[in-house]
């Protein structure tokens, strides 16, 4: 796990692995365990879970219209389940996006100034790319969608919803969507970042975590009957469970999570970044062996980060 802690321009580091009963933490720079670092896209795990969670509960059901909880023009036949494993059809970004963000601040805070009412208005001005369900298209539209949906299903916003149904029950006192809570400094090209701010689809990539949180996170996913409530640890199974396979690749989707075939078992993973930080994170569950890595720099178009870190699980998986 050392070199991984050198793979990255990044000022602070911070990685976290169990294996068996082995659990370790490791910092670089001014970090410590409970280090607050932006996770980015790795918020989209902590939203399939709240899925999981309120549909263990029967508050929703995976086949629920998209348009059962958001009645805002909702182009086409989309289901909370498409939403959760990008085959909605929905765009990466909501239309517009884009060009507004280039003109605020693209390389700060693109998402800043997009309004949870901008993100839903965007919806009756949307075309799909596919009919839902058939074909595979990453969205962060879509996921941030998600949490909307399942915020008015219970009748309270994302970040509070989250916190009580997934957060505190699995102690994660480090953990949430605040941006005004000390974290680490972000950098992108080694000049530092403002914090992270996305109002408008908080599901999508708003959390904050740290290497302590993520390592017990990661442990409750290897042993889903030893966290939390009946519900929680129904969700901690459900968002392992395959959904899709992916074609000629042998790889499949499960609720959010990416799995990829290894030696005949399952390697779940999925990454994450904003302008200033890339967080990873992987567990075999068969094996008992996960990884949590989190860096401050934003990553470069190879991520070499990202992959060092996919990298260094497997040798972990090896050794055991």
């Amino acid at each position: 796990m050392h070199p991984l802690l050198e793979a990255t321009k990044g000022t602070a580091t911070a990685v976290a692995a169990v294996r068996g009963d082995e659990r370790v933490v490791l910092c670089r720079g001014p970090v410590e365990p409970s280090t607050r670092f932006e996770t980015g896209s790795l918020t989209k795990t902590f939203t399939a879970l709240l899925l999981a969670e309120l549909a263990a509960r029967g508050e929703v059901r995976y086949d629920d219209p998209l348009a059962r909880y958001l009645p805002h023009g909702v182009p086409g036949p989309i289901t909370l389940l498409h939403l959760a494993t990008h085959t909605s059809g929905l765009p990466r970004l909501p239309p517009g996006m884009l060009s507004r963000a280039a003109r605020s601040g693209w390389f700060s805070n693109p998402y800043a100034d997009y309004s949870p009412d901008d993100a839903l208005a965007a919806l009756s001005r949307t075309r799909l790319h596919h009919r839902p369900g058939t074909h595979v298209h990453y969205s962060n539209f879509g996921a941030g969608l998600l949490g909307h949906a399942l915020s008015h299903a219970i009748g309270t916003d994302y970040p509070i919803l989250l916190t009580n149904r997934v957060l505190a029950p699995l102690g994660l006192a480090d953990t949430d969507c605040d941006p005004n809570r000390p974290q680490a400094t972000g950098h992108w090209r080694g000049r530092a970042r403002p914090p992270w701010r996305i109002p408008g689809l908080p599901a999508a990539g708003a959390l904050r975590s740290s290497a302590r949180d993520l390592l017990n996170t990661l442990t409750a996913l290897l042993a889903p009957e030893t966290a939390g409530p009946p519900s929680l640890r129904t969700a901690l199974t459900e968002v392992q469970r395959p959904r899709l396979a992916l074609p000629r690749t042998g790889n499949r989707l499960c609720l959010i999570w990416n799995l990829r075939p290894r030696q005949g078992r399952p390697l779940l993973h999925h990454s994450g970044a904003t302008c200033g930080f890339t967080a990873f994170a992987g567990f075999l569950p068969h094996s008992g062996t996960a990884l949590a890595a989190l860096t401050n720099t934003a990553p470069t178009p190879l991520a070499p980060f990202v992959q060092a870190s996919y990298e260094t699980l497997c040798l972990l998986d090896e050794h055991c």
